[in-house]
């Protein structure tokens, strides 16, 4: 089968630092994808290459056949590649439900009725479990809520590639619960790329998983297998703090 997205010698570098190192990547359609290191690995570089938020150094990305390497990032998003931030990025003065219009406008260019706007905003935020909050200002929710509403967010666009970066950051153990089940209705319709620092839930939704550290891909594997990985252990899982 075709990858969905790969990337070969992506690499950037900052004033001769490398950030992102040479990286050669696949990521099946379909799949639920995790990327952990420690911090300084080079993970967001590397979905911020992948999502066109900055310009590799060199090297390749290629999503479903297409070379996207120097395309830019809202295209990409036409394309149906979808990246929710580590910090959260909502509007706080919009209601959650104009929050999802801005993006949900972009999959409806072709002049449909205003009808299937409210349904796409609405399928969104039932998804997320916020459909109750549709009219609560932004800023006004808690902050796991305000981080489900950058997913809804995310849905809104219909994308192929769902970027999530350290989606579980602040959310309660209840809410990371409903989070792992949020994904696994996502991966029926679209790929899933996860950063995430918590190991429960790396190891939990993930079916391969990427390990980075350096700039560099150190480990690739299914879950048992990176767990019993005595690099990845010395350079991650090992430490005290995964930060």
């Amino acid at each position: 089968m075709t990858p969905l997205l790969t990337t070969r010698g992506l690499t950037k570098a900052y004033d001769g630092l490398r950030a992102v190192d040479g990286v050669d990547f696949s990521l099946a359609t379909g799949e639920i994808r995790a990327i952990i290191g420690p911090n300084g690995a080079g993970k967001t570089t590397f979905v911020s290459l992948v999502c066109g938020r900055v310009p590799p150094t060199s090297g390749t990305i290629v999503f479903d056949g297409e070379d996207i390497t120097h395309m830019p990032a809202h295209l990409r998003v036409r394309r149906g590649i979808a990246y929710t931030f580590q910090i959260t990025s909502v509007f706080p003065n919009l209601s959650a439900y104009d929050n999802v219009a801005l993006p949900a406008q972009r999959t409806l260019e072709d002049g449909r009725a205003k009808t299937h706007l409210h349904a796409a905003i609405m399928s969104a935020l039932e998804h997320t479990g916020l459909a109750d909050r549709a009219n609560i200002q932004a800023g006004a929710l808690s902050y796991g809520h305000q981080r489900l509403l950058e997913v809804a967010m995310g849905l809104a666009l219909k994308p192929r590639l769902l970027i999530l970066d350290e989606p579980t950051q602040g959310l309660s153990d209840s809410e990371i619960d409903g989070f792992m089940g949020l994904v696994r209705d996502i991966a029926s319709s679209a790929t899933v790329l996860l950063i995430e620092h918590n190991m429960d839930v790396v190891m939990e939704l993930a079916r391969r998983i990427t390990v980075m550290n350096a700039g560099k891909i150190l480990a690739e594997g299914m879950p048992e297998e990176i767990r019993a990985d005595e690099a990845v252990q010395r350079a991650y899982l090992g430490t005290e703090n995964h930060g």
